[in-house]
């Protein structure tokens, strides 16, 4: 399959294009954020919290240490300039597309399921004792034990979102789609041994590993909270980046699925053209190469016999007689 030289297909040239293909991909990519939004509006489950259970929610209230405007840098934005640096160097608009789209899906995907779970489950927070009671003195309900908060709605709110992490979903879904993004572009999978490349492939791991701990830490989570999002996000990642992506131990692994398929349609449309070129100098060929040979008239003539060397069709025989 021929090579493509690099900037022929940029996002001056072909983005509109690219873009109006998937277009549907786009209004889909909406409707997650929409639906984002609500699932943080409404009012998540309120588990029954009794007083015996506060025991394992006594942990202190304390603020993030990477606060909520910090997730979509990292999920998003983060892997939006490794993207960027590589269409500088490639000027490739199919892979800067396909790119930025899978990722965009890869963390709202993630969003959509982590918000629904976390309204559905209401599982309290580590620090849900002072949220529900900040003033310290615990109230509760004289026959069944149940909590009865005093503290502020939205405060309340929060935290009964315990499960799963959003942070470690968020930063597992953008940064894992990266890894899978630098594990093709270095081809850390071609068997050559360079393992230095698996470094370069796990440090996006890393970070939102660290998200993850920093949430355990800030007792905003429990350890099976971040567990479960680090697993929803990395899941969701792998499926959308195979989704526009070979997998990174292929040989095609470097590229998006469009490239090559565009390259594809480009040598099916020039093949035709150059059959029907060759086929014409084969035929060509075949007319100036055939002879016409004449047998003799007579049983036993000994008198040579005569060729034709002129082509044949509709061409005169030049035969001679005698």
């Amino acid at each position: 399959m021929p090579e493509i030289q690099l900037g022929t297909h940029t996002i001056r040239s072909h983005g509109t294009s690219v873009a109006r293909i998937h277009m549907h991909d786009w209004f889909i990519l909406l409707l997650l954020v929409i639906i984002d939004a609500v699932l943080n509006i409404i009012e998540p489950f309120h588990r029954f919290v009794g007083r015996d259970m506060m025991t394992d929610l006594r942990y202190p209230l304390k603020d993030n240490t990477i606060p909520f405007w910090a997730v979509p840098i990292i999920a998003i934005l983060v892997p939006l300039v490794i993207f960027l640096i590589y269409y500088f160097i490639r000027k490739d608009v199919y892979d800067f597309h396909h790119a930025i789209l899978g990722l965009l899906y890869s963390v709202l995907i993630t969003a959509v399921i982590t918000d629904a779970i976390k309204d559905g489950v209401g599982r309290p927070r580590p620090d849900f004792f002072w949220r529900c009671f900040p003033n310290g003195k615990g109230v509760y309900d004289q026959v069944t034990t149940d909590v009865m908060c005093t503290g502020d709605k939205s405060v309340i709110k929060e935290g009964h979102k315990s499960f799963p992490s959003g942070h470690t979903s968020w930063s597992f879904a953008g940064l894992v789609y990266l890894s899978w993004y630098l594990s093709g572009k270095v081809r850390a999978f071609d068997r050559s041994g360079h393992i230095a490349k698996l470094c370069l492939v796990f440090f996006p791991i890393l970070m939102a590993s660290m998200v993850a701990v920093s949430r355990v830490d800030d007792y905003w989570h429990h350890w099976q909270d971040v567990f479960a999002g680090g697993l929803i996000g990395s899941v969701i990642a792998s499926f959308c980046y195979l989704q526009f992506f070979p997998p990174p131990y292929d040989t095609d692994g470097w590229g998006p699925h469009a490239y090559f398929r565009m390259l594809a349609e480009s040598h099916n449309a020039a093949r035709p053209s150059s059959a029907n070129n060759d086929s014409q100098r084969v035929q060509s060929s075949e007319l100036q190469a055939v002879t016409l040979y004449i047998p003799p008239h007579q049983e036993g003539d000994t008198r040579s016999n005569s060729w034709d060397s002129s082509p044949m069709l509709g061409a005169p025989q030049n035969v001679r007689t005698h």
